[in-house]
């Protein structure tokens, strides 16, 4: 196949052309790659291929290449080309995700497995005080590429516990430290800044290419893909959320203009018709590969009850074959499961209940005792868990510090026969009620928990609006969701102002 269109050497402000000369084995690499497309590679993705070659075979220290793409741009095309073709030479790409949903995502089009980074980068050591703890793991691989998708989502939160208390490290410290401990090792950072950042964050720091150089000492290639792939360009899905991220670029928060007459994969429906199009989407692709996401969690909690008593006929609070998300994360329950590869229930997991055991109530709080399983790994065994139904039927979305600290209190009255205050704290972090699951159900969630994840058919509720509600940050939040759907794109209760025809 031949490329010499895209035989371009300036790739950045700061590029690893200026590291390596073009040579031989650069641009057998980039003909490796290109013949792993599947189409034409666009000149974006010729830049790329370049970009990414001299990454490769670069020397510099703490190697790092930012790939950033717009929906439709051929970014996931482009990173599996790059997976199959360092297979090619003999290396073995690790590929990394911040949930559990985003990494069975990329699995899907890289050809091999994924892991979450929090499955890959901690085990589980003890404190000093001899409670459960993680650390980072150490990195025993050498010269190794690790590619990581969904990169928006790293904060510099949502990292491993710090011994038994409530506070947590930054996961993206975290995973700088695990990668760049292997000898030879370098990163490739994926993602979409347009996307919505981690909670409680302004930008995006993972792919902040001035952040990650000045806090991490990294060396850094960016390379940004903007040419929406010709055979996207049918699609109504990107073709509106391109123009969000026009809107967005532009610093334009008026009102935006949808168009769906054109498309088959785009439509809009009222609440009236919401029942009938669930009902024959669940039919249609499964009730797992249907996702609807709204604005709140005090939303996602009614569309979660209305789904499962008008659709699913599910009387219970908690019953088999429920979809769960969890909300926080849990050191607790893999610990005790043979052959599984971590011991973190991480914050955004999909799990399936298989089987309810027992419910009751304890401390003025009700639990079930349940057997669950990973929705997004069907190869994972079956394990029990006790699960906190108060926040299941709760439209907060997790349980207040202060509640927590009011259980665990009410806990160690059950155990003041222990004596010192060591033995009673102990006791209590073991408790199943106090470990108890914080799980949301799985069907309809707010933006962020849906990030990273994809489904052939997404429902994008925009809650009550008003004028004053259409800014930045919305719009922001409403790319997002589009680029949630792979198939089908449903807009439900968008006001007509919205649409051309």
């Amino acid at each position: 196949m031949g490329i010499q269109l895209f035989r371009i050497r300036q790739v950045g402000p700061l590029t690893f052309a200026t590291m390596i000369r073009s040579s031989p084995q650069i641009e057998q690499f980039v003909d490796r790659m290109a013949q792993h497309f599947p189409h034409r590679p666009t000149d974006g993705q010729g830049t790329l291929m370049y970009a990414v070659s001299r990454f490769v075979y670069s020397t510099q220290p703490r190697c790092t290449l930012m790939i950033r793409g717009y929906a439709g741009t051929g970014k996931t095309t482009s990173v599996g080309a790059l997976v199959q073709t360092l297979r090619d030479l003999g290396q073995r790409p690790v590929l990394l995700a911040p949930t559990g949903r985003a990494a069975k995502v990329m699995q899907s089009y890289a050809g091999i497995t994924a892991s979450t980074i929090h499955r890959r980068i901690y085990r589980s050591r003890k404190s000093n005080d001899g409670m459960p703890a993680f650390g980072v793991a150490p990195n025993s691989l050498e010269n190794t590429v690790f590619i990581v998708d969904e990169a928006s989502m790293i904060g510099e939160g949502g990292g491993r516990s710090t011994g038994t208390t409530m506070q947590f490290r930054s996961l993206l410290d975290d995973l700088m430290e695990f990668v760049f401990s292997g000898q030879g090792c370098r990163l490739v950072l994926v993602g979409d800044d347009a996307q919505l950042p981690p909670v409680g964050e302004q930008e995006s720091p993972a792919l902040n290419e001035a952040k990650m150089r000045a806090a991490f000492g990294l060396t850094v290639a960016t390379i940004r893909l903007t040419d929406v792939v010709r055979q996207e360009m049918d699609s109504g899905i990107l073709y509106n959320a391109h123009n969000l991220r026009l809107n967005l670029e532009r610093k334009d928060d008026t009102w935006p203009s949808f168009e769906t007459q054109p498309f088959a994969d785009m439509k809009r429906i009222h609440g009236n018709e919401l029942q009938e199009v669930l009902e024959d989407a669940f039919h249609h692709y499964g009730e797992d590969q249907v996702a609807l996401i709204t604005r709140s969690n005090k939303r996602a909690q009614q569309f979660n009850q209305q789904i499962r008593h008008r659709i699913l006929w599910r009387e219970e609070s908690l019953e088999a074959g429920d979809r769960l998300m969890v909300v926080r994360n849990n050191y607790h329950w893999l610990a005790q499961v043979e052959n599984i590869q971590t011991t973190l229930l991480a914050n955004g997991d999909g799990l399936e209940v298989t089987k309810v055991l027992k419910r009751f109530k304890r401390y003025g709080i009700s639990f079930a005792e349940v057997e669950v399983k990973f929705a997004d790994a069907p190869e994972s065994p079956v394990f029990e868990v006790c699960i906190n139904l108060s926040i299941l039927e709760s439209d907060l979305p997790q349980i207040p510090y202060a509640e927590t600290q009011a259980l665990e209190e009410a806990i160690g009255l059950d155990y003041v026969h222990l004596g010192s205050k060591t033995a009673i704290r102990k006791a209590v972090k073991a408790d199943p009620c106090f470990q108890a699951l914080q799980v949301k159900f799985g069907w309809a969630m707010t933006c962020h928990k849906a990030q990273g994840g994809q489904w052939p058919m997404v429902l994008i509720d925009p809650g009550y609006l008003t004028e004053d509600s259409i800014d930045l940050e919305w719009m922001r939040w409403l790319y997002t969701a589009f680029t949630r759907a792979q198939k089908e794109l449903v807009l439900l209760n968008f006001a007509d102002a919205f649409f051309k025809d």
